[in-house]
């Protein structure tokens, strides 16, 4: 194990009290993978374990927060709600606003209950209905369970934060001649920041866990395998460099952002590698003591769907020759038929953490565009912004404006896969924003640090 120097030591030790767990959620059984919609059947192939991890904080007095990671495409709000009612049936109560549930967004792990509903076009055999369920029941326990664990082990620690830089994600957001595909485009925005949060024993002597966020897609393998990518790689190497702490790996405004290259498993590695090393760089130089108190808050606000097709517009779909666009018009028939309304708009509940005045985290649901993070970083303080999406739901992509109005799969042409009737209609990006605005607290924001001790320069790049 590394021993970590770190010359700024947070003054906090003590303040704070800590814990943290992992376990395995690898499947034993055949199982549907989500993310991709070309696969044909159950794998029952492990190239690499699967985990969930859990970190709880607490400072001084205050209640305990909650923060977990899960290698999965997408973890709904379903399962989340299960989650903090079994806690608090068995007495270990976490507030809603105080938890945050982060997916990895790996393409390659098995497909959860409500999410990606029309995915493959068709329905699921019952069997296979049946091990989606199963699994989906195995990850609530799953997290129920590392989260008393983590409860059980907390102890005195300090907490330090930074931000470094990786390099492989890479707008994919290209324009053609037929308007905007999927393909490397290495002139669009992008946001490579690195940051970091450190949990330490209260002497500084032990890791007890590292949190890190990168925004990009977990896409650099498209096996039909069980494998976590590169935020799964992520974790497998710190966990050999730090053994006994746990690695806690999210995603950022990734929704518009690939991992390059892709295609080869060599450059999962080289990915997670990469990511890994920035880590143990970061938590082996200057940091900067993270203070409490820590402050949660969210709100839900609804994002309308634009006009919403006619009965003759569902029946030309589900007539259409491409069978995700007929099956998806055929499932919004059928709902119809048994005097089901459609929904007008989608509930989208945003969560905002500050850690005194030290850092603002903002997490945010769904496959949400890097044009977020930019912004939220320009309009409160890009030394202090952190900005997580696919957190606490995956409902479906959430476009900024630029996207709405450019188009394409983010824009709206991914909606048939999430089952949404409709893309959304013109200004979520000013309903999100304005919400963020309202939760984030006043003197936060307005109090910028001209001079962190974090190597920030250059972390936030938009070329």
């Amino acid at each position: 194990m590394l021993i970590i120097h770190s010359p700024l030591l947070a003054e906090t030790g003590g303040a704070w009290r800590a814990g943290a767990a992992d376990v395995d959620i690898t499947p034993d059984y055949p199982v549907r993978l989500s993310g991709y919609g070309n696969r044909k059947g159950e794998s029952t192939k492990v190239a690499q374990r699967l985990h969930a991890n859990a970190l709880v904080l607490q400072w001084q007095d205050d209640k305990p927060a909650v923060i977990v990671s899960v290698d999965n495409c997408g973890v709904p709000a379903a399962v989340r709600a299960e989650v903090l009612k079994r806690l608090a049936t068995g007495g270990r109560s976490i507030a809603d606003e105080r938890f945050a549930l982060h997916s990895t967004h790996t393409h390659c792990a098995p497909m959860l209950k409500g999410v990606l509903p029309f995915l493959f076009g068709e329905d699921l055999t019952a069997e296979q209905v049946k091990h989606i369920e199963r699994y989906t029941e195995d990850l609530t326990s799953h997290i129920v369970s590392i989260i008393g664990q983590a409860l059980d082990k907390m102890e005195h620690a300090r907490l330090e934060w930074s931000v470094g830089k990786v390099y492989f994600a890479f707008n994919r957001r290209l324009k053609t001649e037929t308007g905007f595909q999927n393909a490397q485009n290495f002139s669009g925005p992008t946001d490579r920041a690195l940051p970091v949060l450190c949990v330490k024993s209260a002497d500084g002597k032990k890791l007890l866990a590292t949190h890190a966020s990168y925004a990009c897609h977990c896409t650099t393998l498209g096996i039909d395998e069980i494998h976590g990518d590169w935020a799964g790689l992520a974790h497998e190497e710190m966990e050999l460099r730090f053994p006994g702490s746990v690695s806690i790996i999210a995603i950022g405004c990734g929704a518009d952002q690939n991992p390059y290259p892709r295609k080869e498993n060599r450059f999962a590695v080289n990915h997670g590698v990469s990511l890994a090393k920035e880590i143990v760089r970061i938590i082996n130089s200057p940091m900067l003591p993270l203070n409490g108190p820590l402050n949660c808050a969210h709100r839900e606000v609804m994002l309308p769907f634009e006009i919403l097709p006619t009965l003759a517009e569902w029946q030309a779909k589900a007539a259409d020759p491409n069978k995700w666009t007929a099956y998806h018009a055929k499932q919004h028939l059928a709902m119809l038929e048994r005097g089901e309304k459609i929904p007008p708009a989608l509930p989208y509940d945003i969560q905002v953490w500050n850690y005194g005045n030290d850092l603002l985290t903002i997490n945010l649901p769904g496959e949400v565009v890097v044009d977020y993070s930019l912004r939220f970083k320009r309009e409160f303080d890009p030394a202090r912004t952190w900005v997580n999406s696919y957190t606490n739901d995956m409902p479906c992509y959430i476009p900024s404006q630029r996207v709405w109005e450019e188009g394409g799969y983010e824009g709206g042409g991914a909606m048939i896969y999430y089952g949404r009737p409709t893309r959304f209609a013109s200004g979520i990006e000013n309903i999100i924003a304005g919400t963020v605005k309202q939760l984030v607290p006043q003197e936060f924001s307005t109090r910028r640090i001209l001079n962190p001790v974090a190597p920030l320069s250059g972390a936030i790049k938009q070329k």
